[in-house]
């Protein structure tokens, strides 16, 4: 009874997914196996500059997501056609690590997008090149700690998972193990 309250992706990390990322990409050392860094969860809010409200509400609604305290983040720059100042909030982001990132995974693995209406799985499309993938959501209200007579704007959030990957293959590989259910446009992944 060691693993007292290990979120249990991360077991299965350290006990089935390493080692068969191990075997598949046939690595020297178990240390060159990929793993999860972080998850990064950010959120414009489009209407901040107008009203503060909206803000709060963000916060609130990614905090209660996540489980840890989301941010506020600054635009960088004047827009004047947007009425927008330096320095004014404009959205909400949240980085999520270790124990609270595999519970938000397995959340969203297992709850979550399982509520997206008509899901057929998510595109694989979203890697950058270095390992790391990037998910869309349109509705923060797929999350069952979101009560939805409480919501006064859907909005959608980009959901950012960093890995140690060196590519998009091994990426895309780590995530299925974790059971990211991508999309099987490529019946021919079969490595």
């Amino acid at each position: 009874m060691s693993n007292v309250n290990v979120p249990r992706l991360k077991t299965k990390y350290n006990e089935e997914i390493r080692t068969a990322l191990k075997e598949k990409f046939q690595y020297k050392s178990v240390m060159q196996v990929p793993k999860l860094e972080k998850i990064s969860i950010n959120q414009g809010v489009g209407g901040a500059t107008t009203d503060k409200k909206l803000i709060e509400s963000a916060i609130n609604e990614m905090t209660t997501i996540t489980g840890q305290q989301a941010v506020s983040t600054k635009s960088k720059k004047d827009v004047s056609n947007f009425k927008l100042r330096k320095g004014m909030p404009v959205g909400v982001r949240v980085t999520l690590r270790d124990v609270k990132m595999y519970e938000f995974l397995d959340r969203l693995i297992a709850v979550a997008l399982p509520r997206i209406r008509d899901f057929r799985g998510i595109n694989d499309k979203g890697f950058d090149g270095h390992g790391n993938y990037t998910l869309g959501v349109t509705e923060q209200i797929i999350f069952p700690e979101i009560n939805i007579d409480k919501i006064n704007k859907i909005t959608g959030m980009d959901i950012t998972f960093v890995t140690t990957a060196k590519n998009d293959v091994e990426a895309l590989e780590l995530l299925k193990q974790f059971g990211l259910p991508f999309k099987n446009q490529n019946q021919n992944t079969n490595g």
